[in-house]
């Protein structure tokens, strides 16, 4: 199982970016999906979650709720993370994040990590 995450780049203050991110693989089940990003010389923190069913639940970190929105398209084993009013503070790496079953022979789900992708934002 592997998840490609994408969309990072250099945006001004107030700007919008994109981030997706697809799992591929071995996939027969995937249950919360989230976001979490890690500034140079600090810990890696939550940006925003999201479950699987009937009214997908989402939680977000206090300092990115009004501005940031995660969704998720269960057809494509993909998450999103829509950014709006991007602030220099929000620059760092963003890693994705999926509790995947790949084994059809059981029900324990395993947490993996995408591989990154860099967000600056900066005039």
């Amino acid at each position: 199982v592997q998840l490609q995450a994408s969309g990072g780049g250099l945006v001004q203050p107030g700007g919008s970016l994109r981030l997706s991110c697809a799992a591929s693989g071995s996939i027969f089940g995937i249950n919360v999906m989230g976001w979490y990003r890690q500034a140079p010389g600090k810990q890696r923190d939550l940006v925003a979650i999201i479950t699987d069913g009937d009214g997908d639940m989402t939680t977000y970190a206090d300092s990115v709720k009004g501005r940031f929105t995660i969704s998720r398209d269960n057809a494509r084993n993909t998450v999103y993370l829509q950014m709006n009013s991007l602030k220099p503070a929000d620059t760092a790496v963003y890693y994705c994040n999926a509790w995947i079953r790949s084994n059809a022979g059981s029900y324990m789900y395993t947490q993996y990590w995408g591989q990154g992708t860099l967000v600056t934002v900066s005039s």
